[in-house]
């Protein structure tokens, strides 16, 4: 059994070198290999699908498709953006910091499932390729999440197996005396050498930038040159009225956008907000109304109905425009006409034609020139500025055919920052699941899964975008790996190995040993999960260290440190998992850019471990 699990594994990692085959495809088939040569009975070879790490990262992803949603990755974003200065090299460091310190208290997979939509989204906005950004934040968790006692499994492992023997465990904090250096160390790789070694693959998956997106049209359909924010004063007739009883937009011309209450009240069921006004909608003092018309109109409406406007700085007139039109929630988008369209010859009013469909149509443009007429008849080749929510946008090809929406509506919603109650709840939802994690209230699984239902339960993150948002060929490829770790300490194989190298290098110098532990657990964590690696070599170490009358403090503190150091290869940890898709990287990527960091780490962790944890 252990010679065929050998033949497995190198035939595994074959062909994850190879890259024809996607990733997941390839560990689906030495998990089924592994069940059919009888190494693995039925439940070993498919538990790696109940593993509670599987279900964790998946929850994971939800919460980050939350964060995402709920506009704090694309402030996060921009944040980032203003501080690199259009510096990627700034970039880089600001991304493998800030992953560091996250998962020292976020899981490392939790890290790089809420940093990856931002990080892609800002490599764009600088001129550069995801490739750039992407393999620095997973480096980064997997070097943070030495900082604390819960940064990664194989911290608490390894502190739990002390205090099995009877010794002291680590305290929370200790494993940041060599976390810190650690990831200090892989900031400045990443910043001097690592950047130029990593390479610039082209990839698809580039994001809409909402801010020019927005400025094209604002400028190409005018619609800043009408519109305009009324305020209703207390002489106006149009208090306690509905708007049906005016008929605005037959008398004026006039489109009501939206409405804004000044004493909203949640109890009473009165939001701030009435993004699609009804004609049942009734008005109260001090409401400001946003409508689009004419100027000539708007002023004749002022006049009338004893209205106040609301003055806009001309520089400021795009970004509040933008900032009353859209949001979390209700968004924008162009929509264009072809020749085989239903709509080709209908006569449309803006305002009216998409009222039962949940949408405003803002403007119309024809050969490029904005169509002002309130009544249009549509040619083929017509574009139409629409509103209305980010959901009914995107479900707009199924209530009439031959439209083409220009741009992603999802990838639009996720670039807006505004911050609501909603966001809130999100980054709560997170920081729920990290107050459960540091106080061991739950499991680590049961953490996430409560936060992600949070995040689902209270609308953040719609069911049907929320299994979008879940990188399944990683989840897929790491639950089919599992088994193989399984194996591996199943047939005795991994422990074979492992006596081998400890009994050859026991009566050497104790600095040798230390760094022929790293070489081991760094070798199986590349192929293994790293707790599985820990498991494996924690008992043999302790066992090393009380044959040699020596502390095993040392020793532990090494396995928890080579065992996050799978830096070459993609299937050693999750987060080389999570980002290998987006990077299109390929196996050889993380060998070139994983090796030199590799040996930093080692060099680091043989001078800085005896000092800090002496032998005796």
């Amino acid at each position: 059994m252990i010679t065929t699990t050998f033949i497995i594994l190198g035939i595994t990692i074959a062909f994850f070198v190879w890259g024809k085959l996607s990733p997941d495809v390839v560990a689906l088939m030495s998990m089924l290999a592994l069940f059919l040569t009888g190494v693995l009975d039925l439940p070993e070879t498919l538990s790696g699908f109940s593993n509670p790490t599987v279900i964790m990262i998946a929850s994971l992803f939800v919460i980050g498709e939350g964060l995402s949603k709920t506009g704090w990755t694309a402030l996060a974003g921009k944040t980032f953006v203003k501080f690199a200065k259009s510096s990627t090299t700034k970039m880089v460091v600001i991304l493998t910091f800030g992953s560091g310190v996250l998962s020292g208290f976020v899981s490392n997979t939790g890290t790089v499932a809420t940093l990856l939509p931002v990080s892609i989204s800002t490599a764009w906005k600088l001129g550069t390729f995801p490739s750039k950004v992407l393999m620095p934040i997973a480096f980064g968790s997997n070097s943070g999440g030495l900082l604390t006692l819960t940064g990664t499994p194989p911290n608490i492992i390894v502190s739990n197996a002390l205090e099995e023997t009877g010794q002291t465990g680590f305290s929370f904090f200790e494993f940041g005396l060599i976390g810190l250096p650690i990831l200090l160390i892989t900031i400045l790789y990443f910043r001097y050498l690592g950047f130029n070694l990593l390479p610039s693959n082209k990839t698809n998956n580039k994001p809409v930038d909402i801010d020019s997106t927005m400025h094209k049209w604002i400028e190409a359909y005018k619609v800043h040159d009408d519109y305009y924010r009324l305020r209703i004063r207390s002489v106006s007739q149009l208090i306690n009225t509905k708007l049906s009883d005016w008929d605005l937009e037959n008398q004026y011309n006039l489109q009501v956008i939206r409405l804004k209450r000044r004493h909203p009240n949640r109890l009473k069921g009165i939001p701030e907000f009435i993004e699609f006004p009804t004609e049942k909608v009734t008005l109260k003092y001090h409401d400001i109304i946003t409508v689009k018309g004419e100027t000539e109109a708007v002023n004749r409406l002022m006049i009338t109905f004893r209205l106040g406007l609301l003055p806009v700085e001309e520089s400021e007139a795009e970004g509040e425009v933008k900032e009353n039109l859209i949001n979390q929630e209700v968004g924008m988008s162009e929509i264009m006409i072809t020749p085989n369209s239903y709509l080709v010859g209908r006569k449309v009013q803006r305002g009216k034609y998409f009222s039962d469909f949940g949408f405003q149509l803002l403007a119309v443009s024809r050969n490029n020139k904005p169509l002002l007429d309130n009544e249009i008849t549509i040619k083929a080749g017509d574009a139409f500025l629409v509103r209305g929510t980010w959901e009914s946008i995107d479900k707009l090809k199924d209530h009439f055919e031959n439209l083409v929406i220009v741009g992603s509506p999802e990838g639009l919603s996720k670039d807006v920052v505004n911050i609501t109650e909603k966001s809130y709840i999100a980054l709560g939802s997170l920081l729920l699941m990290i107050f459960m994690l540091v106080f061991k209230i739950v499991p680590g699984a049961i953490a996430a899964l409560i936060s992600a239902g949070i995040v689902l339960l209270t609308g953040c993150v719609p069911l049907a975008k929320a299994y979008k948002g879940i990188s399944w060929m990683s989840v897929v490829m790491i639950a089919a790996m599992i088994p193989m770790g399984l194996a591996l300490q199943k047939t005795g194989a991994a422990q074979m190995i492992a006596n081998s190298l400890v009994n050859s290098l026991g009566g050497m110098n104790l600095v040798i040993l230390l760094a022929g532990i790293f070489i081991l657990t760094t070798t199986f964590s590349q192929v293994i999960n790293n707790s599985a690696t820990a498991v494996l070599m924690a008992p043999i170490v302790i066992l090393t260290a009380q044959s040699l009358d020596v502390s095993a403090k040392p020793f532990m503190i090494v396995v928890a440190i080579s065992a996050s150091t799978a830096f070459l290869t993609p299937i050693g940890t999750t987060t080389n998992a999570m980002v290998m898709a987006a990077g299109d990287y390929k196996f050889k990527d993380y060998v070139k850019v994983g090796a030199p960091l590799l040996l930093l780490i080692l060099i680091t962790t043989i001078l800085l471990v005896p000092i800090i944890w002496p032998f005796e």
